[in-house]
């Protein structure tokens, strides 16, 4: 099987750095770079595109919430109109730098909180899926199960790639738990790697109360501010290939 091993990248701001990028850009297949708002800056923006560009690996806008204080993983209270602006101008921005050097942007996903609200919600989906496709009906809407997200994304003709959160507990409706909980973030590298294996050989993923999810993904996410990331990257990758898969990112995929 083909699975895209991608990570999220581009999150310090100024001289401070989060996560080791260029140890995971030598293993995963694509990037979600984040765009100015949660983290990142214009110049790291542009030094993880050019990372990427080097190695092959695909580039996508990681848009969220204009909350660097939170990480951009406390809920804000923004109207839907101003929020779909929002998402409009990250994507833009990444755009633009990866225009600027020669790479092109492949995909988005939605950061932290904004993620958690569009997922669970329909109608906050709606308008910032739309806002995606006005700006470019061509990305590839990688997030992690929704069903709200994936009819928003048929309705206005994108591409959604199922991405599983290997390091993130998911509740029985398929919907990320709260990191508020208990093992809501798992933080075992033997406890990711049996999640990986099962939806590697069984395409399901057990709960957060043990109940089997059914989920086709394609693509699997290491958090790059997570203490281990590259290490855990290089196991999964080591994982994926012992299955006999390959990793490939999601716009080869779904080309």
């Amino acid at each position: 099987m083909d699975i895209d091993l991608n990570a999220d990248l581009g999150e310090g701001y100024g001289p401070w750095r989060m996560g080791e990028d260029e140890a995971l850009l030598e293993l995963v297949s694509s990037a979600n770079v984040a765009c100015g708002f949660h983290a990142g800056d214009p110049a790291i923006m542009d030094h993880t595109v050019r990372l990427a560009k080097a190695r092959g690996i695909d580039v996508g806008a990681h848009v969220g919430f204009p909350d660097r204080q939170g990480f951009g993983r406390r809920q804000m209270q923004i109207e839907i109109g101003e929020l779909a602006s929002l998402v409009v101008y990250q994507l833009g921005a990444l755009a633009g730098i990866a225009r600027a050097a020669g790479h092109r942007m492949t995909h988005m996903s939605f950061h932290g909180a904004l993620g958690n609200m569009a997922a669970a919600d329909a109608a906050l989906a709606g308008p910032l899926l739309r806002a995606v496709a006005d700006f470019d009906a061509s990305l590839i809407v990688s997030s992690s199960s929704s069903r709200a997200i994936e009819d928003a994304a048929a309705q206005c003709g994108l591409r959604v790639a199922t991405t599983f959160l290997a390091d993130r507990a998911y509740g029985d409706d398929g919907l990320l738990v709260p990191r508020k909980l208990p093992d809501s973030v798992i933080k075992d590298e033997g406890a990711v790697l049996r999640r990986v294996r099962r939806l590697l050989t069984e395409g399901t993923v057990l709960s957060y109360t043990g109940a089997v999810l059914a989920m086709q993904a394609r693509s699997i996410l290491v958090h790059g501010d997570t203490p281990g990331a590259v290490q855990l990257a290089r196991t999964l990758r080591r994982e994926i290939e012992a299955a006999g898969g390959r990793v490939v990112p999601i716009s080869r995929q779904l080309a």
